[in-house]
């Protein structure tokens, strides 16, 4: 399967290509998490440990960000609460 998509990198920056597949992406990080995910049987060790790294920080910032999101929420849903039970009951 084989597919056709347009791959941009906005001008003035330097892609980073995958030495593999020739994809360019906007940063470093982004670089080793396609290899590790896309051509993990091919990689050598040290970029294997260095997919590791990335898909770990990668990680604890989406369950930093997840956690951020559900205290946004909270404070919203009682925020709502409150000044429903404030104007609602005048």
């Amino acid at each position: 399967m084989t597919t056709t998509t347009d791959y941009s990198v906005p001008s003035g920056e330097s892609p980073h290509e995958c030495a593999y597949c020739g994809h360019p992406f906007r940063k470093e990080e982004y670089l080793v998490l396609h290899r590790g995910l896309e051509h993990g049987d091919e990689l050598p060790e040290d970029e294997v440990e260095a997919f590791y790294d990335a898909y770990e920080t990668e990680t604890e910032e989406l369950k930093h960000f997840r956690l951020k999101a559900l205290g946004v929420l909270v404070l919203l849903y009682f925020g709502f609460l409150f000044i429903y039970a404030i104007i609602g009951v005048s």
